[in-house]
């Protein structure tokens, strides 16, 4: 279950102003933050002094989210200038936010003397009165480079990044398209670069999509990331359900109208390609078993769906985009594929089917977790890298959570445990355990320096523990019939506020305060001003995610 562009199972990878008055918040926030010489850094500084009224997202109709992107993308001159960017940086608007309260959270990405910036995204928040509450930014470097003009050939850079798939053992490596141009400002001096991406096949039959960043006039690489991550799992079906179809002349089509159009294909064992849509004669789906393939369109069609209604009706999102747009589910991907993965570029959600093509991975909280890939990368985009990739990846493993307790399913109730029930380890054991990471042989219960350096599922561990602990505190509990144990690492007894709150807290988190390099204190930071918002620097709520964080080594 993992990440960005494509992302597999596991290493398991209302209120509305009229346009004039948008228009004249827009005015007013570029002046107030001249007026204010308004900056709050990466570390996350855009933190309201108390509780707003409601500061919980609001659900936005695809034509008022549409309506404030282009109220926000008429005034970006204005906007970069108020928050102190150089004369050839440019703002492209990626998403607004509006609170219930009016406060608004505009996302933006950078250009440099036309280039796109990597790590330059931010984030510019708005109180209900036009007034500005600050800017969270990915990078507080100024970017400015001496000039465009490469001394690399983008042949050279190309070689680089093959090199780099080599390395990774990917099979097949070859260029996806000419090196692009771009100034680097993640990690480190922000730097003139290519970035190149290398597809082939990983080592487990998963599609390769390899960024490369190379300096463009030393030709040292720079970074790279796994658009598709590595990850593996076995199938579980969700019993009998209810799907969203439509009627198709004489027959049925699986497509879900109720939620963007949603719709599951059948790839047929192919690895390209959409595949072939799914049709029956009488509306009544699958056996069950996985000896037609209808059934593992079933499970992905209905994980899709409630992954789906969780976002609308518990995070007030309207669909991965907030857009009101469904993405699509690939089902049969392969033979004898065991993962799962989420790719941007499709915009969809692909399935394998296990060993022997007998057990396929299309089980509730492998559907949420991929689906909420696409949503990390429609929000704070999380770069699936060092810290900031175990944040992605316990994203998702957070909301795929959500998800399964919000079915009520009763073939697979609600838990802390992660991929319960695809028997990756053949013994009956979960994937991963929130409760106590370690439990699974690999994953980190606590921070420590230079986790950032191993794999994303496992640095995961330190972002799930912290949530578990936020939700139901320390100690030993049973819920659902399954008992945990969680311990602090410095010994302290927490006590939760409940899911409810630690998943709304972990969106609006997500939504409004991390950026692309978001690591685990500016993580820490995000959440308690994500707390303060919601309820108050003084609140419970506050204080326990700042014990929770504690608990985790994050202080």
């Amino acid at each position: 279950m993992d990440s960005r562009s494509t992302s597999p199972i596991s290493g398991i990878s209302r209120f509305r102003r009229s346009r004039t008055a948008l228009a004249a918040g827009a005015a007013t926030l570029a002046a107030s933050l001249l007026a204010a010489g308004a900056t709050a850094g990466s570390a996350g500084a855009a933190t309201p002094t108390s509780a707003s009224a409601d500061a919980s997202t609001l659900t936005l109709s695809a034509s008022v989210r549409a309506e404030l992107l282009r109220e926000a993308g008429a005034t970006t001159v204005s906007t970069a200038k108020a928050i102190g960017l150089g004369g050839k940086e440019k703002l492209i608007v990626r998403d607004v936010v509006k609170d219930a309260d009016g406060t608004t959270h505009t996302r933006y990405e950078r250009t440099y003397d036309g280039l796109p910036v990597l790590g330059g995204d931010l984030v510019v928040h708005e109180s209900p009165t036009g007034a500005s509450q600050g800017v969270t930014k990915a990078t507080d470097a100024d970017i400015k480079v001496a000039d465009t003009r490469a001394a690399l050939a983008p042949s050279g850079a190309e070689r680089t990044a093959l090199t780099a798939a080599k390395s990774a053992g990917d099979k097949g490596a070859d260029a996806d398209r000419s090196p692009r141009k771009v100034i680097w400002a993640a990690t480190g001096k922000p730097a003139l670069a290519y970035e190149t991406v290398v597809t082939g096949v990983q080592k487990d039959g998963t599609p390769s999509k390899l960024h490369v960043i190379t300096d463009a006039d030393t030709g040292k690489k720079l970074y790279e990331y796994q658009a598709v991550e590595n990850g593996t799992g076995q199938g579980q079906h969700n019993g009998k359900v209810t799907i969203g179809t439509v009627r198709s002349g004489s027959q049925w089509l699986m497509k879900d109208t109720a939620r963007g159009g949603h719709q599951t294909y059948n790839l047929k064992h192919k690895e390209e390609g959409k595949g072939s849509a799914f049709y029956d004669a009488d509306n009544v789906w699958g056996n069950y078993k996985p000896t037609i393939a209808q059934t593992a369109a079933v499970d992905a069609h209905y994980g899709a769906a409630k992954t789906w209604d969780y976002y609308k009706n518990v995070l007030h999102r309207n669909g991965i985009r907030n857009n009101g747009k469904g993405a699509y589910s690939r089902v049969h991907f392969g033979t004898g594929y065991v993962n799962a993965f989420w790719d941007d570029d499709c915009f969809c959600m692909t399935y394998g089917d296990g060993e022997g093509d007998k057990k396929p991975l299309t089980s509730l909280d492998v559907a949420g977790h991929e689906m909420s890939h696409g949503l990390t990368s429609a929000t704070a985009n999380l770069e699936y890298s060092g810290e900031s990739g175990g944040l992605n990846e316990a994203t998702s493993d957070i909301f795929g959570t959500a998800v399964e307790f919000y079915a009520k399913n009763p073939k697979d109730v609600g838990d802390y445990l992660i991929g319960e029930k695809i028997d990756i380890n053949g013994d009956g054991t979960p994937l991963r355990y929130m409760d106590k990471p370690s439990k699974d042989g690999l994953s980190y219960d606590y921070w420590k320096r230079g986790v950032g350096n191993d794999d994303p599922h496992f640095t995961s561990g330190i972002a799930n523990h912290f949530f578990y602990l936020l939700s139901e505190g320390s100690g030993r509990k049973v819920i659902n019939g399954v008992t945990y144990n969680s311990p602090t690492y410095d010994g302290r007894t927490v006590k939760g506020i409940g899911r409810a709150k630690a998943e709304k807290i972990w969106y609006k988190a997500l939504a409004t305060y991390m950026t692309s390099t978001t690591n685990y204190a500016k993580a820490r930071t995000a959440t308690l001003s994500a707390a303060k918002a919601l309820y108050g620097s003084t609140s419970t709520e506050y204080k326990t995610v700042n014990a929770a964080w504690a608990g985790v080594n994050v202080k």
